[in-house]
């Protein structure tokens, strides 16, 4: 992460409804609070805005004259604003091009809940609440170190520090470890028919479909852009085979639909298991990879594992 998260620069056009914190408003306490959990602009990481309870609005949008100004695609001039109503804050979209999501649903109008995310553009704000709001801010900046704000799944940096202490324990013990390397097929058609909205909405639920699919002890990442990988401890290649097989075949028949539109996708996917020749996690990786992209070249929508 480039930038100190309790930052206080004023770079959003940030006034006096919303800001991000510094050290002065963390020691006397915060109420309230949106926390940029993803960006395509990394600097933008972990911000975090107060929310004042005493202002009527804060609105969100393209526009310099906006509280919070988001100068990115995807975002209208004036997109959405924050609205204090009773004890609640209340998300309304302004009439924007592209939506406002809360929780991957499009709304108009929705009252927030704790942990609740906004999407506007290509951001994500997390909403946090209650009493012990500062505790689920720092909780919430450790997950932005290993977790991709995107998709909830691990990141790269922790699937290679995780692949990395399981190739060394499974060898340590003997014991088997198998490796899945998963690519979207023809994500860029996606994003080309759809807009890059669909295409981040397929690609969280993908990650939502596999995390429900694996065991608490096997780690599901997002290696980069449209490619996961998937570590399976005490696997060996048949075992590592069916989990992929399996969800190769939840993603296909699984119902993609954005904003009423049925979207069409499959994966292909490639499977190792660890051995003697893999002295390194890059070499498992390549191993699965070069599987993979035998499976993509041999029509896609399936697994190779040998």
């Amino acid at each position: 992460m480039t930038r100190d998260p309790d930052d206080s620069g004023d770079d959003w056009g940030g006034r006096t409804v919303i800001q991000p914190i510094d050290g002065q408003a963390a020691s006397a306490g915060v109420g309230d609070c949106l926390v940029i959990i993803y960006a395509k602009d990394t600097t933008n990481l972990g911000k975090r805005f107060v929310l004042d309870a005493t202002a009527p609005a804060v609105s969100v949008g393209r526009g310099t004259d906006n509280v919070v100004v988001l100068p990115a695609e995807g975002v209208s001039r004036r997109h959405a604003r924050f609205e204090r109503r009773e004890s609640n804050w209340v998300v309304i979209d302004l009439g924007s091009t592209n939506g406002t999501y809360v929780n991957d649903e499009p709304v108009t109008e929705h009252r927030l809940r704790r942990g609740d995310h906004v999407k506007i553009g290509d951001s994500i704000f997390k909403f946090l609440s209650g009493s012990d709001v500062e505790a689920a801010y720092h909780e919430e900046i450790y997950r932005m170190t290993i977790v991709d704000g995107l998709t909830q799944a691990f990141n790269r940096r922790y699937f290679f520090e995780s692949l990395d202490r399981e190739m060394s324990r499974a060898r340590r013990y003997r014991r088997p470890l198998g490796l899945v390397m998963l690519d979207i097929d023809h994500f860029s058609r996606v994003n080309n028919t759809y807009g890059h909205l669909a295409g981040d909405y397929v690609l969280r639920e993908i990650s939502n479909l596999v995390r429900a699919r694996i065991r608490r002890d096997e780690i599901f990442a997002r290696y980069g852009g449209e490619e996961f990988g998937i570590i399976l401890p005490e696997t060996d290649l048949r075992g590592t085979n069916h989990v992929a097989e399996s969800i190769r075949s939840i993603i296909a028949a699984h119902p993609f639909v954005f904003e009423r539109e049925q979207i069409a996708v499959t994966s292909s996917l490639g499977v190792a298991e660890l051995d003697d020749s893999l002295a390194m996690p890059e070499a498992f990786i390549q191993l699965a990879d070069e599987r993979l992209y035998r499976a993509k070249h041999g029509g896609r929508n399936r697994v190779v594992a040998e």
